[in-house]
């Protein structure tokens, strides 16, 4: 399998996000433009221009139509996807980590990072079916934790929203009332900063992915921990396969042994572990830095993943990877 080598971002990957029909693919980076690429043959659809800061994030809506961003410049942005066109702007008071659509995207969730006095937040914004009766007012405002939330996701049915971050602790928040409905234990949960979380193609079960060199596997009604992947770095990024029970995990390497690696060699992998078994099947080689984003395509036929080194790898999968046998 011959990677698709994607270069358009001057500086580092944050995220990449599949449109539901797997035909577009949408990339954030540290360098303020966010992108829309083929998701088949990799090539340059357009930018999002407007951001003043990195863009750490992003959603798009099931129709395909809109397109949300959150910024480190304090703003969260709507966008046409075809166009490029801005539709309206959020403004914060501290930078927008995560933003997410409701089921039916009538509604959409947007995390900000504490900052001076300010602590974290997660907020709920009503997206108007037209763009020009839209508000920025918030349905609901959660006062997070201490430390960044790294991502808030919606639950089933849009009931709850699951949040983890710096501190660790994942939780699951009722969406109507704010109230804090359940926190994963210390001795299940992760030892350090939660980096990444991802939903079933189902929505029963999530991926969360932690600097402590591993990821883990959870029930989203009950918050029970099911499985447990160790990997020897830390974890930036995680993504499950919608068609195999396959997950995969990116990540970096610690400060310490930067200087001890080949700098030319794609030393940085994606590897690949069975769901159940919670055992390594394989890896995928190519990054000259850090994993800092991967998404599978919702076919399940092809995954992309972001580096640090700015570029994204588009990979189709060949045939035998749909035969592995362990």
């Amino acid at each position: 399998m011959r990677p698709i080598l994607m270069k358009g971002h001057e500086r580092p990957l944050t995220f990449l996000k599949y449109n539901r029909d797997g035909d577009l693919l949408f990339s954030c980076a540290k360098d303020h433009n966010p992108t829309v690429w083929f998701a088949d043959n990799g090539e340059r659809l357009g930018t999002y221009r407007g951001h003043n800061g990195a863009v750490w994030c992003c959603d798009v809506s099931r129709d395909s139509g809109r397109l949300i961003t959150g910024s480190a410049d304090q703003t969260a942005k709507l966008w046409n996807v075809q166009t490029g066109q801005q539709l309206f702007t959020f403004n914060f008071d501290s930078p927008a980590r995560s933003v997410d659509f409701s089921v039916g995207d009538k509604l959409a969730v947007i995390t900000t990072d504490p900052f001076m006095e300010l602590p974290s937040a997660i907020h709920v914004k009503r997206i108007a079916k037209d763009p020009s009766e839209q508000t920025g007012e918030s349905v609901l405002l959660i006062k997070g934790p201490q430390g960044r939330i790294n991502r808030a996701l919606w639950g089933p049915l849009n009931r709850t929203i699951i949040s983890a971050g710096e501190d660790a602790v994942i939780r699951i928040w009722d969406s109507e009332t704010g109230k804090l409905l359940k926190e994963s234990d210390k001795e299940s949960g992760h030892k350090k900063t939660v980096t990444s979380l991802v939903k079933s193609a189902d929505g029963s079960h999530f991926l969360t992915g932690s600097l402590d060199k591993s990821a883990r596997l959870w029930d989203t009604r009950t918050l029970t921990l099911i499985k447990t992947y160790v990997t020897e770095r830390p974890v930036n990024a995680v993504a499950m396969s919608p068609l195999l029970d396959h997950v995969v995990l990116g990540g970096g390497q610690d400060a310490s042994a930067v200087t001890t690696t080949d700098h030319r060699a794609g030393k940085f992998e994606a590897k690949f572990y069975d769901k159940i078994l919670q055992e390594e099947i394989g890896g995928v080689k190519g990054h000259f830095g850090p994993i800092n984003a991967l998404a599978f395509n919702p076919d399940g036929k092809s995954f992309s993943s972001g580096g640090e080194d700015g570029y994204v790898r588009l990979h189709h999968f060949d045939s035998d990877y749909f035969n592995i046998k362990i």
